[in-house]
Parts: C-alpha cells; structure tokens; sequence
C-alpha cells in the first residue's frame, strides 16, 4: 500500500511540473493543470522575469542570438537554457538563480544563429542529473542540485560528440541545439550539421551511458553497405554524406521502448546530382528500439530532398480513434505544410498516404524524384501554391516591389524542382511549420499546429567548372531568399500565418484563425494578416491553447474549442519559443512561462527575458 501511494504521488508531482521539453517524453506538450482557465486567463498578470544577459544582435558578436528555451521543472528547480549555453538553476516561484553553470562556448566561431532549446532531466530516485547539448559538440553531465559537472561522466562530466562522427571534418560545423531523449540510463542524442557540401560530418544518432558517457550504440542515418537502405543510394554516394541528420527533438515512447526521429535531408539541400536515389533514411521518420539503436519502421516523407524541406519538428506521440477503436499513433507535422499519421507500433499510416507525380528537373545531371507522398488526410495547413491574381495589395508599395520580383521568376506549385529560372515556391525553407511542432489535446484528440506562409525565391546557378557542386542555389530580390517585401510583409495576400486545429479521428479541420498582426497595418484598417511565426503552442485542460511564436511580440490564449482569443499581452520581444506551465505547492499557483528573445530571422528586436505569468 505504501508502494502505491509513493508512485500516486509521483503521477501527481509530475502532473504538476514539466519534466521534458514537450511535456511529456512523447512530446503533447499538454498539461492537465486548469487553475488558469476559460474563465479567469483574462486575468493572467507577470509574476516575475528573468534576464540572462545575453543578446547578439550581430553587431557584438559574429553571430546573432535567439532565445528559443523551454525551461524544466523537475523536484521543485527550474531549468533553462541560454543563447550562448549556459545552464541556469531558478527557484519557479521567484526567478532568484539557484546556480549557473558555462561551458565556454568560443562566440567568435559562426553558425547559424545563437542557439539552445533546452536540456533533459534524469533521476533514478536517488541522484539527479540536468543532460546538456552545446553548439560547440559537447555533452555535458550535472549535478541537478549544484550545477557541477559530474566526473564520472566522460572527461571531466562532458564527452566530445564530434570524436566519431567529424573526425575527417575539422572545420566543418558539428553542435547540438536541442535537448537530448533520456531512456533508463541512456541519453540520446543527435545533432545539427554543416549540410551545404556533399561530405562532411555524419548526422549519426548515437546513445551514451548516463552514469558513465561511453558509448552504447549508433544508429546510422546513411546506412552503409550491408545495411537496410543502402540500396536507395547511388554507387558510393552515401560515403562521408553530410546532412541526414537530427537537429530538432526527438520522442519517446516509454512503454514501447521506442525513440523516434524526426530526420532531415541529405546535404547539399538542393542540387543533389551525387547522391541520385531515394536517399534513405533522409526526410524520414524512424522508430529505433531505444535499448538496442535498431530501427523497428521508418516513413519517408520526401525522396530525394532538394528542397530543403527536413523534418523540423518533434514527432507528436498521440491517440486517434478509428473505427471505434483508440489507436496509439504518431503524427509528424512538416514543412510542407503535410501532417502524416502513423500507427505508433508498425509504422502504417492512420489515412493513405498517396504518391503523387511531380514535374522532372530541368538543371543539368539532376534526378528529381518522381513522385512524393501526400497524406488524403488532414488537408494541409500550410499554402503549397499561389496564383498570379493572388498578389498582394495590403500597400501599393508592398505590391510594387513584390510585382518586380515576380516579374521574371515561375510561380509553381509544391515540389518543383528549382531550375535555372527563378521560381517562387510555397513553402519556403522554413516552413509551413517549424521545429515549435504542435501540441496535443488527448481530450478531444486534437492537434494544434502553428504555421506561416512565406515562399522561398530561388534559381539554380551554374559554378565555375572544377567546383565542389556544380549548381548552387541563388536567392533572388531581398531579406534572405524569401517572397516578401522589406517590411517583410509576404507577397501573396493574408492570411500570412495560422493556428489551426486538427480532428486527428475525421483528418479535418477543427477551426483555423490568422495567427499575428502587424500593428502598422491594423492602424490602416487592414484586418489582421498573420505572421510569420516561430516556437509552438501548449494546450492545457484548462481549456486553453497558449502561444507566442509570432513576430509581433504577443503572447496570446485562445479556446482551445474554438479558436477564440481569451488572453493577449505584450512581450519584451517576439517569444519565439515553446512555452510550458507548472504547479507550485509553495504558493499554491499555476505558471505560464515564455522566453521572448526576439531577433532570430525575423526581426532586428532582441530581448533576454524569461517571462513567467499567473493569477493574482
């Protein structure tokens, strides 16, 4: 009896804190806290903020910075994480630092921007651990209670993640930007890679020993010879490939013993001449038996990418009811705007998933593939096309400059190949939706997913002969290759961004809404347009669906049934982060918490704030 009372409280202690990135191992990022409520979220107030005292906004540093955390509770300590990587101990109810630990990142090596999206927590009862990825590939072993490296992890409590994987590769870019899977007593890991030249370091996911950091097993993203999928690789192709990596968050099903992977595409992204085929397991969601490092299924969601359409996002663990019965299943939201639904043991898609025929490559020694899948359910989220009598016109000078542009380019459908002319392209290269993923409401099976409509704008170029890739992609017209005017106000009219509620049980939309507004354009009279967004949502039984992401510094609630606004503030910066909430049994109040660090690819705002809501 004593037993069992132990392990209802931890079911309770659990419920009321946020022991994972996503909520939960399988990534809901769902809470069953309903103190904030329907009825009271109007009058949610900041309890506290905290600043880390870290921005970049490129003028100080080489790099800018982008405050994409979502802090951990776990036995009554947050934690979160930093741009530059430091690991931060707070007490929840005040924000007073607890400790700090730095792993000394060099801030004069350039990557892509200032990056952590979190860490992982690990007890087994008796010890506790904070797990803890850098941009600079290490992995790193704390104490929870004290912050310090743990010395029988590694060297020193951190192992160098590059040692295997990119020893041919000693200048190329190799880091970890996203928290790490904990099964038992192994932490899981995979990693962002430099993905612009054919070769480079492997996208490996490996698994290492908590107590101690050795090695466990690696499940190799390129299979080699001997190895299912090494078939779909031309010749020698998969040798050295760069790319095919994961940088995003993984899930867990505990129960199962099964890791899933949401996997990206080979390198280089977009002229794929050397490495003709299917190019397993790129773009490709892979259920690993977590113990072990063997893959048990695996879906790919696009053959031969030269898009730069990867798998940004959290594989969502979740349930769906068909035919009057509930199934375990999986559903992995994409850049293409494409939700697939698969069943969490086999693999099979819940709805078809049909092969569509797309147009060849006009670019010389290219092999696009010939078809790609598309999911009959649910419709997409995201724009996949836009005609010409679509143009924008929220100002004559928005459509002015966005006619120029459209002047001598191709606007095509989802999944043209990128020729010598320039083609615009919904979506663009990051999304659709992005690495916020959506969140799940196991009341009503609903999903809610964030995403923007902004198209990339794009030709192939030919190199000088004796180049390292023959053709590279060129951005035409301005603000990083993408189909929008300076403001950066997109050039097809709004809706530009959206929050929308998927039925998983029918495949259908619950309700969709316009997700941002730019305030300039709300003064004019124009209705709200949508953002582009970045960071995701939480959906609580509370009745609430919490979001910032967008690019005009709000953090917003809406009815989760519905889609109706409850709750808006003003944040220091765009939050373009995950949020999460807790339960304190000091104070006896549930939390609402953000980081709102602005900057990022969207806005020159930059903030350090870590913003933490409740009732009065």
């Amino acid at each position: 009896m004593r037993a069992l009372l132990f392990l209802a409280t931890l079911v309770v202690i659990h419920a009321q804190e946020w022991h994972h990135w996503g909520g939960d191992a399988g990534g809901q990022k769902y809470s069953k806290l309903k103190q904030v409520n329907r009825a009271n979220v109007g009058s949610l107030k900041l309890s506290w903020e905290f600043k880390t005292g870290e921005i970049a906004d490129g003028k100080n540093y080489v790099m800018r910075s982008a405050f994409e955390t979502t802090p951990l509770v776990a036995n009554g300590v947050m934690y979160l994480t930093t741009p530059f990587n430091r690991v931060v101990a707070l007490e929840p109810e005040t924000g007073k630092q607890l400790w700090s630990f730095d792993p000394g990142i060099d801030k004069t090596k350039a990557a892509n921007l200032f990056i952590s999206r979190g860490c992982s927590y690990w007890t087994d009862g008796k010890q506790e651990r904070i797990l803890h990825g850098t941009q600079a590939g290490r992995l790193y072993s704390l104490d929870a209670k004290t912050g310090l490296p743990d010395p029988a992890f590694g060297t020193g409590g951190s192992i160098d993640l590059r040692a295997g994987v990119a020893d041919k590769f000693p200048d190329r870019g190799y880091g970890v930007t996203s928290p790490p899977v904990i099964f038992k007593n192994l932490v899981i890991t995979g990693a962002w890679v430099s993905d612009g030249d054919p070769q480079g370091p492997s996208g490996d996911v490996r698994a290492f020993d908590i107590l101690t950091g050795k090695l466990a097993w690696t499940f190799h993203t390129v299979p080699r010879p001997g190895e299912f999928g090494n078939d779909t690789w031309e010749g020698d192709s998969w040798k050295d490939r760069g790319g095919t990596n994961v940088w995003s968050v993984m899930s867990l099903d505990q129960k199962r013993g099964l890791v899933f992977l949401p996997l990206t595409s080979p390198s280089p992204d977009y002229y794929a001449a050397g490495r003709k085929g299917a190019n397993l397991f790129g773009d490709s969601v892979v259920a690993l038996n977590a113990a072990t490092g063997q893959r048990v299924w695996h879906f790919q969601t696009i053959h031969h990418n030269i898009w730069d359409y990867d798998l940004p996002a959290q594989p969502a663990l979740v349930t769906v009811k068909k035919d009057g019965k509930v199934i375990d299943a999986v559903a992995q939201v994409a850049k293409t705007g494409y939700t697939f639904l698969f069943d969490r043991a086999t693999g099979v898609p819940i709805f078809p998933v049909e092969e569509m025929p797309v147009p060849p490559s006009g670019v010389p020694g290219e092999s696009a593939w010939p078809t790609q899948p598309r999911p009959t359910k649910p419709p997409p989220f995201a724009r996949q096309k836009m005609a010409p009598d679509e143009l924008t016109q929220v100002t004559p000078e928005s459509r002015a400059f966005c006619e120029a542009i459209l002047k001598d380019a191709q606007l095509k459908p989802i999944f043209t190949p990128l020729g010598v002319q320039t083609t615009i392209l919904f979506p663009g290269t990051n999304g659709g939706t992005n690495w916020g993923g959506a969140s799940f409401d196991p009341e009503s099976r609903t999903l809610y997913v964030n995403s923007m409509d902004v198209a990339m704008v794009f030709r192939q170029e030919k190199r000088p002969d004796g180049s390292l890739v023959p053709y590279r992609n060129r951005g035409v017209g301005t603000n990083s290759s993408r189909f929008w005017d300076p403001n950066l106000y997109p050039c097809q009219q709004p809706p530009w961004g959206h929050l929308t509620a998927i039925d998983l049980d029918k495949g259908e939309f619950r309700w969709r809404i316009p997700l941002g507004e730019y305030d300039e354009l709300t003064k004019r009279g124009v209705p709200p347009t949508g953002t582009p967004n970045l960071g995701g949502s939480l959906v609580t039984a509370g009745g609430l669906v919490f979001i910032a992401a967008t690019n005009d510094a709000r953090f917003r609630a809406f009815d989760k049934d519905t889609g109706k606004r409850l709750w808006e503030t003003r944040l220091p910066a765009s939050g373009h982060a995950n949020p999460m909430t807790f339960h304190s049994p000091k104070t006896g109040k549930q939390y609402i918490v953000v980081a709102a660090g602005g900057g990022n690819k969207y806005n020159t705002t930059f903030a350090d704030s870590l913003m933490v809501y409740a009732l009065p």
